[in-house]
């Protein structure tokens, strides 16, 4: 394809409009950016609609084996100037390549016991970071998906793609409002495990977690609500052995799932 030369191009000024969250709630689309990144994405044969490339700055050799992958399935890949790459890049040092993707359509209403039998729930979180270090250990631990709940920020927010190391793209992730989350729980049969810094049991005397299980997690800023707290079978909280309240909420996810992993039936 012809090299695209101008940060104005129709295409170059859609990829850059995805940096906000109002494009990519429009248009169903992200961006992904990396070698490592996009190779995950083609791995997991994510829904690519383009790639843009600098072939002046992407020297990697599995980075243009990635190019040729994708055009070779279809794929559009542009090539660009560096200096048009630079305008769509969010990185100091940009490795050349970044991929245009659609979202996949996820409802709560598609998630069952039979493809989420252990998931986590958050409440409006705020960081996306934190969004995409919970889907990383989720992937890790080998639980199933992401329920989001009352808004906060979005997965495919770049530093909660970033932040996900490709787990993204391998597990589902879904909005919803708490009412039709608490239904859509209490229907299906879930055991819904909640977090909170006044739960009635340390996780380390929690003897056994079953499936279907949630992990609700409450909002960075309150944690659960009384509402919040009730549809939950068991609070749980963790040792706090010095001076600060209470984890950053990526730390606590982690730790909660980890201990989960070591007590849940099937595992």
């Amino acid at each position: 394809m012809e090299q695209i030369t101008s940060r104005s191009n129709t295409r170059i000024k859609s990829a850059r409009a995805l940096r906000q969250r109002k494009q990519r709630d429009e248009t169903g689309k992200f961006v992904v950016e990396g070698i490592h990144h996009v190779g995950a994405a083609v791995e997991a044969d994510a829904h690519l609609e383009a790639i843009y490339y600098a072939p002046e700055v992407l020297q990697s050799k599995f980075g243009l084996e990635l190019v040729e992958e994708a055009s070779g399935s279809g794929i559009p890949c542009f090539p660009t100037t560096a200096a048009v790459f630079a305008s769509l890049s969010l990185r100091e040092n940009p490795q050349g390549i970044l991929a245009v993707l659609r979202q996949p359509q996820v409802r709560l209403a598609d998630l069952k016991p039979a493809n989420l039998s252990w998931g986590v729930a958050c409440i409006s979180p705020q960081d996306p970071g934190n969004v995409g270090a919970i889907l990383r250990t989720i992937d890790a631990v080998g639980a199933d998906g992401l329920i989001l709940i009352d808004g906060g920020v979005d997965a495919y927010h770049p530093t909660a793609v970033r932040a996900s190391m490709g787990a993204l793209f391998r597990h589902p992730v879904v909005t919803t409002r708490f009412p039709d989350y608490a239904l859509w729980a209490t229907e299906n049969g879930y055991h819904v495990y909640g977090s909170s810094a006044r739960g009635d049991v340390d996780i380390r005397q929690v003897t056994g977690f079953k499936r279907p299980a949630i992990l609700l997690l409450g909002s960075e800023r309150q944690g659960l609500t009384e509402e919040q707290a009730r549809i939950c079978e068991q609070l749980m909280r963790l040792p706090m052995k010095g001076e600060v309240t209470s984890l950053n909420l990526a730390v606590a996810a982690g730790v909660l799932l980890y201990g989960m992993l070591g007590e849940m039936d099937g595992t």
